[in-house]
């Protein structure tokens, strides 16, 4: 048994405990022992000081439904293996779509791992439609400088997803961003033009709605126009910010969204599903084209023909698990407005965080709450030396970690030089209280007043 939501002790400690529990066979009680090493070692997304990340505590009924799936097993590969669940994954799509504001009857998508597989998708129809007719076989020939706009604070998948297209990591533009970490629509402006004058074709631009840090939302209709200026694919990365279109108070910070011709959700987070529950959506079918394939042995033509839906063209997966069913399952059990209600109780933790953290005079609050995350540091009176104080915020987070007390996040602000580090706060729980998140910025504060302490002597 443990408290707090990871357990006490150093990684090699942790490492050691699995290691001798794996060095046991005992047949059929594996599956309790080991569950039990699982249970003690993991960090627990439902305890109210488990906080660093966009990790969720699942919906009991979404965890139901997926251990439905789980044991069914179908796959989505082909209509024979899933008859049900083909056909479910295709009406809740269409019923996602409406929620982005795009036409059920003509947008299209797929359930994916997350917003790194969206993200890859949306940067892939892109490069295919905006190059159509110079993209070759053997890729894209020398003197054709496609380039990918993306703000400071966009999800590092942008660069990996390039980098897999074979148009290489230095093909997205980093955008200047507002203290909030929102791109700056000037920046976007002057970097497209610059990049067009440069002779480089700009092929899309990825505004994040949401960023992992801020939650900020990038100005989406700005990014919309920009786009359909140069011609480029505006692709939407909602991963973290697309729950905000669960709530009346928070949806209307996504205006814009709709004229995506791409968007990233990830229920995984402000969804409260299981991992993995991503969503990729596309405003027009016809712009899935270069991810048609045909497997015989999958999706025949005179079985298509014959009326039996084949959903291999819309993945980068071949075999994929029905992941759609606990999404279907918890909007049919909480609606819309259930799902909103949980939301706005997390966005009012946020708020509430940050007010804990003004109150303090040994914090400083970055930026006030989008979403649910709150940046901040540890800031004790009269310590200035920027680099002392990265490192003890830095230190801080291990001890809180080493000693099981609380998980809270670490990042670092976009530019160069010392004082960028700062802690996060992602508030995910919609059942934790006031007073909880109260106790965890105390948490907070005490543990570096003790790391403060220990550097000082």
């Amino acid at each position: 048994m443990r408290s707090g939501p990871v357990p006490a002790g150093s990684p090699a400690e942790i490492a050691a405990l699995v290691d001798e529990a794996l060095a046991t066979d005992d047949g059929p009680g594996a599956l309790a022992r080991l569950t039990q090493l699982l249970a003690y070692g993991a960090a627990d997304p439902a305890d109210p000081a488990c906080a660093a990340h966009l990790h969720c505590p699942p919906l009991a009924v979404a965890a139901a439904a997926d251990l439905a799936v789980s044991a069914l097993n179908p796959s989505q590969d082909s209509w024979d293996q899933a008859p049900a669940a083909t056909a479910l994954e295709s009406t809740l799509l269409a019923e996602i779509a409406g929620l982005v504001g795009y036409d059920p009857q003509r947008a299209a998508g797929v359930l994916t791992s997350g917003g790194t597989e969206s993200n890859l998708m949306g940067l892939m129809l892109a490069r295919d439609q905006k190059l159509d007719g110079i993209v070759e076989l053997d890729g894209i020939p020398a003197g054709v400088r496609p380039c990918i706009l993306a703000s400071e604070a966009a999800h590092f998948s942008v660069q990996r997803a390039a980098a897999l297209l074979g148009l290489g990591e230095r093909a997205v533009i980093p955008v200047a961003v507002d203290r909030g970490l929102r791109m700056r629509e000037d920046e976007l402006e002057r970097a497209m033009a610059e990049a067009s004058w440069a002779g480089r074709t700009p092929i899309a631009v990825v505004a994040t709605a949401g960023t992992t840090d801020t939650g900020a939302v990038d100005p989406l209709s700005a990014a919309a126009d920009l786009a359909g200026r140069y011609g480029a694919w505006l692709h939407v990365d909602a991963a973290y910010g697309g729950g905000a279109l669960l709530s009346d108070r928070l949806a209307p910070l996504l205006d814009g969204i709709a004229r995506a011709d791409s968007v990233s959700l990830d229920w995984h987070k402000l969804g409260w599903q299981p991992a993995a529950a991503g969503v990729f959506l596309v405003r027009r079918a016809e712009t899935y084209v270069s991810l048609a394939r045909r497997a015989e042995y999958l999706n025949p033509v005179d079985d298509e023909q014959a009326g039996y839906p084949s959903l291999l063209g819309r993945s980068l997966r071949t075999t994929r698990r029905a992941d759609a069913f606990k999404l279907a399952v918890t909007l049919r059990t909480l609606g819309r407005d259930g799902l909103g209600r949980l939301v706005d109780s997390c966005h009012d933790l946020a708020l509430a965080a940050a007010d804990a953290v003004r109150a303090d005079p040994a914090l400083e609050l970055y930026a006030e709450p989008v979403l649910t995350a709150v940046l901040f540091r540890y800031r004790p009176p009269g310590v200035t030396d920027e680099a002392a104080l990265d490192e003890v915020n830095g230190r801080l987070r291990r001890l809180l970690l080493r000693t099981g007390r609380a998980v809270v996040g670490r990042t670092e602000l976009p530019g160069d030089g010392p004082g960028r580090v700062r802690l996060k706060l992602t508030l995910l729980n919609p059942h934790t209280t006031v007073g909880e998140v109260g106790a965890l910025v105390r948490e907070v504060v005490g543990a570096g007043r003790k790391v403060a302490g220990e550097r000082a002597g």
